[in-house]
């Protein structure tokens, strides 16, 4: 039986997933919480939700994370990630630890189509956009790793959000738009806005949809002085 991984929806979408269930309007809420609060992957730790419910939704839906195949760590605590996605295509997450501050890297893509001279996923064809939710999922593994659960809790690991792993993020807007409204929504992962930076290459058209609909901060990334060099080793900005 073909189940829906909850780490998909939007918190709107899992009110209609609910509603369609049967299931009164604050079981969302709910269940939001459990995943996105606590860090839930078992329906059968939620303990505000009935039994027969909880069974219901395991029989229905499920909660993932990617699979890890590789993790190392450096001497300064940086700790990089290779995530098995569940076609076996692999992205990386990073965290980087700093003095009050924790930033996880988040990747986009599956490759890249802008090829950087600089930049190794350059040098990969693109595969695909990652969905929302493993966008979402690479944060969840680091928190699990991190033991930094509840998301609310003081003197928080991972205080800071940077979409600069793999891929260009304007290039899959709407997933990388979806996931961090999931990462700011204050009933569930409750990471600033303020606190996430979406880096670019330069994809001028989709700047404006940026501010309009994610709200996030912007980081443009130049990597030259004068517009000659970057022609030549950022291929974008002929465009």
């Amino acid at each position: 039986m073909f189940k829906q991984d909850l780490v998909d929806f939007s918190f709107g979408e899992l009110q209609n997933f609910c509603k369609d269930k049967d299931l009164p309007k604050f079981r969302a809420t709910q269940i939001w919480r459990w995943i996105y609060c606590f860090g839930l992957k078992s329906f059968d730790e939620m303990n505000n939700i009935s039994k027969s419910t909880r069974e219901l939704l395991d029989d229905i839906s499920l909660i993932s994370r990617p699979q890890i195949s590789e993790m190392q760590i450096s001497a300064d605590g940086t700790i990089k990630w290779l995530i098995k996605l569940k076609d076996n295509y692999e992205v990386e997450t990073v965290y980087i630890p700093q003095d009050d501050r924790g930033t996880v890297c988040l990747s986009s893509q599956v490759g890249c189509t802008l090829n950087c001279s600089f930049c190794h996923t350059g040098t990969q064809a693109l595969v695909r956009n990652l969905q929302s939710g493993e966008i979402i999922g690479q944060l969840m593994i680091v928190m699990d790793h991190l033991n930094d659960w509840p998301s609310g809790k003081n003197n928080r690991k991972v205080t800071n959000i940077v979409m600069m792993g793999m891929g260009e993020p304007l290039y899959n807007f709407e997933n990388v738009r979806d996931g961090i409204l999931v990462m700011s929504d204050d009933a569930g992962l409750s990471i600033s806005k303020r606190k996430i930076t979406l880096s670019t290459s330069g994809i001028v058209p989709k700047i404006r949809m940026a501010g309009n609909e994610i709200g996030s901060m912007l980081a443009i990334s130049l990597h030259a002085t004068n517009n000659d060099l970057r022609n030549e080793i950022v291929p974008i900005n002929k465009k």
